[in-house]
């Protein structure tokens, strides 16, 4: 069996990815709060744990993988926007699950076995809550409950960090209602204007963290093997939720690996809305502010060709590469029988800690040695080359091939009235349209490049 090795975030190490249960390997990837379009910042994660999900599919058996990423449906991010739009909370939840589903479908990525969504758990939160009050791990104040930080001796673990130098270097004022200053909230008040649920409590709704732990319970267990998502959650959100439930649950461990991926650059910048350089994930796939759209395999493309572990910076350039040699990876896979088994040179590349950037150098050795079979395979096991994510690459109605037989006629015709204005009318003709001209004297080969448009070629042949 292939072995797997993952850096832990808990261990700051790579270790031997050993499982539980090989039986039943569990994965729990923090999922989006439901207010609006996903940035393309929040897609990175789903593609990197898609690939870990493939590789655990690959190597344990597919009904051998219980994947579950979560929706936060409740949040005063969604209250707000409720308020602002005037429009119900529930409508602008299950709009925007959608889109969120239908853009990471985009990218191709597969859908876990389970997609909880918060507000179908408020009863097992308040549950663990109950228990973590009971064993004096939370306690209750003017409607609100608050986790004992102080009471988890291993709190700051997983971020390296004290909860003395965490309140040293903390700006905030302290609420009434706490304790401490490090005590976080597991529920809180709701008045008549926002969601809320009745509890021992009074009226009101979880805190964001309580969320994850209550779901991850009910689905994989007090103790499970990995959890992931965006180094950002790793403190408070991780952080916390180690702490609720590992005391709440009786354990010392949550999860055995934790896998953060790191951020995302927009052309060497930090994202932001106040540098212009802010856009989603369906601003890329339909385009924007004049900048054409860019396939979702395209996409997924670049985000692979940087290590999760390292900062990624999306630019147009990395953009157009990708989509030239997606272009001619489908040419030279088209009617191609993949490999049996997916070869030793790419499975090997991501189970040493997802090395997507030295699967996809593989990729491209097959490519060049015209191992087209190797490289579908391959290709697959990185959700790309797909049949789902083949469309923005068909050919359509234009025959590369008889352009390429038109520019050897007008080359041909060339060589003996020494005019080479038609040649270089048509190869330039071609050029702009993106296709890549290879003209040597065996012949003329045309494919698809960067920025390639069918529509340019219309009337070439006539």
């Amino acid at each position: 069996m292939t072995e797997i090795k993952l850096h832990n975030t808990l261990k700051r190490r790579k270790e031997v990815f050993e499982p539980i249960d090989p039986e039943n390997v569990r994965m729990y990837v923090c999922g989006p709060t439901v207010y609006d379009r996903a940035h393309i910042g929040n897609a990175r994660p789903v593609v990197v744990f898609d690939v870990l999900y493939r590789l655990l599919r690959e190597v344990y058996g597919a009904d051998h993988v219980t994947y579950v990423r979560n929706f936060t449906d409740v949040d005063d991010k969604i209250n707000a926007r409720a308020a602002e739009s005037g429009r119900a909370i529930g409508d602008i939840t299950a709009e925007t699950t959608q889109w969120y589903l239908d853009d990471m479908g985009a990218l191709g990525a597969m859908e876990p076995n389970h997609m909880p969504r918060a507000t179908q758990y408020i009863g097992e939160m308040i549950t663990m809550i109950e228990k973590l009050i009971a064993d004096g791990f939370a306690y209750a104040h003017d409607g609100h409950v608050l986790f004992r930080v102080r009471k988890y001796d291993d709190y700051g673990k997983l971020s390296g960090r004290s909860v003395d130098d965490m309140i040293a270097g903390a700006r905030v004022e302290v609420a009434s209602y706490k304790e401490d200053p490090m005590d976080f909230v597991l529920w809180k008040p709701s008045d008549d204007s926002i969601p809320g649920w009745d509890s021992p409590w009074g009226r009101g709704r979880p805190g964001w963290h309580i969320e994850c732990s209550a779901m991850s319970f009910e689905l994989l267990g007090a103790h499970f093997d990995i959890h992931g998502g965006g180094n950002d959650l790793m403190f408070p959100h991780h952080e916390n939720e180690i702490a609720q439930s590992c005391c709440a649950n009786g354990g010392q461990h949550m999860a055995n690996y934790w896998l953060h991926n790191e951020m995302l650059q927009v052309e060497g910048k930090k994202m932001s809305k106040s540098l212009g350089n802010f856009f989603t994930v369906r601003d890329l796939l339909d385009g924007h502010d004049g900048h054409p759209g860019v396939p979702g395999e395209v996409i997924r493309f670049v985000f692979l060709s940087t290590h999760y572990g390292k900062p990624m910076d999306w630019t147009a350039k990395k953009a157009a590469e990708a989509e030239a040699t997606l272009r001619k990876w489908r040419t030279l896979t088209a009617g191609v029988e993949p490999a049996a088994t997916v070869p030793a040179q790419v499975l090997d590349c991501v189970a040493d800690d997802l090395n997507t950037a030295g699967a996809i150098a593989a990729l491209h050795g097959f490519a060049s040695a015209g191992e087209a079979a190797a490289l579908l395979a391959g290709a697959k096991m990185l959700g790309l080359l797909t049949d789902e994510l083949a469309d923005w690459a068909q050919a359509g109605d234009v025959d590369l091939g008889a352009l390429a037989d038109r520019l050897a006629a007008l080359r041909a015709n060339a060589m003996e009235t020494k005019d080479f204005a038609p040649v270089d009318a048509l190869k330039s003709a071609l050029v702009d349209a993106g296709v890549e001209v290879r003209m040597s004297k065996a012949g003329v080969e045309l494919s698809p490049a960067a920025g390639f448009d069918e529509s340019k070629l219309a009337g070439l042949l006539d």
